[in-house]
C-alpha cells in the first residue's frame, strides 16, 4: 500500500465515519504489520469540551451554540494527535478534517512539509445538500430540526467546499470523487477498487 493517508471529507450525513472504518478494517487485512491511526476531529474537540478550563469552556458554548468551531481548535486538536501518536510508520485515516481552506492549507504543511508522506489520498463522499438534510433528520437526534441543520449545511458551502476544491486541484494528492449515493457496501467496494487500481 503506498498511500499512507487518506482524508475523508464531505457533507454532514455523507457516511465519511462509515467508510473511514470501513477502509480501516481493509488496510489491516492488507498491512497486518502496520498500525492505522484514525484521525477524527470532531470526537477530538467533542472530548476537549468536557474539560474544565477557558478555552474547553468558550469551545463548549460554541458547540452548544450550533456553530462551527474556529480552525484555531481544530488544528490544535488533530496537531496533537499527530505529536502523540505517528511515529512516521502508520496509515493515517483521517475523518473530517479540514473543515476551511485555511485548515486545508495547515494540514498540508503537515503532510507534505513536515512528514513528507507521499501520495496522500483524498476521498470526497459527493452527496447532494437534500441527501445531507434527509439523513440527517433520519438520525433522530434531539437536538436536530430542519433549520439548525440548515444553517450547518451552509458551512460546507462557505468554509469546507473550498478545501474540496483546493484537494481536487492540487497534483500532491489523489482525488476520489465518490458518489454517495448509493448503498454503503457499493461505495466501500468503489473506493477499494479505486484505491487498489492506484496501487497498480
Amino acid at each position: 500500500m503506498n498511500s499512507q493517508v487518506f482524508i475523508f471529507i464531505g457533507r454532514s450525513g455523507c457516511g465519511k465515519g462509515t467508510q473511514a472504518k470501513l477502509l480501516m478494517e481493509e488496510l489491516k487485512k492488507l498491512e497486518p504489520e502496520r498500525d492505522v491511526l484514525y484521525l477524527q476531529t470532531g470526537a477530538l474537540i467533542r472530548e476537549f469540551i468536557k474539560g474544565e478550563n477557558y478555552s474547553a469552556h468558550r469551545a463548549k458554548v460554541i458547540y452548544d451554540a450550533g456553530d462551527r468551531q474556529p480552525d484555531f481548535l481544530a488544528v490544535n486538536m488533530w496537531s496533537n494527535f499527530l505529536f502523540d501518536k505517528f511515529t512516521g510508520k502508520e496509515i493515517i485515516v483521517a475523518d473530517g478534517t479540514p473543515r476551511s481552506l485555511a485548515e486545508a492549507g495547515m494540514l498540508d504543511t503537515a503532510i507534505n512539509w513536515m512528514y513528507e508522506i507521499k501520495n496522500p489520498t483524498v476521498v470526497y463522499l459527493n452527496i447532494s445538500e437534500e441527501s445531507s438534510m434527509a439523513r440527517l433528520l433520519l438520525r433522530g437526534r434531539m437536538d436536530d430540526n430542519e433549520e439548525d441543520i440548515k444553517e450547518r449545511l451552509k458551512w460546507f458551502d462557505k468554509d469546507v467546499l473550498p478545501a474540496v476544491e483546493w484537494f481536487r486541484k492540487n497534483d500532491y494528492y489523489t482525488f476520489l470523487d465518490i458518489d454517495g449515493e448509493r448503498d454503503v457496501s457499493e461505495i466501500h467496494e468503489d473506493i477499494m477498487r479505486r484505491i487498489l487500481k492506484l496501487e497498480t
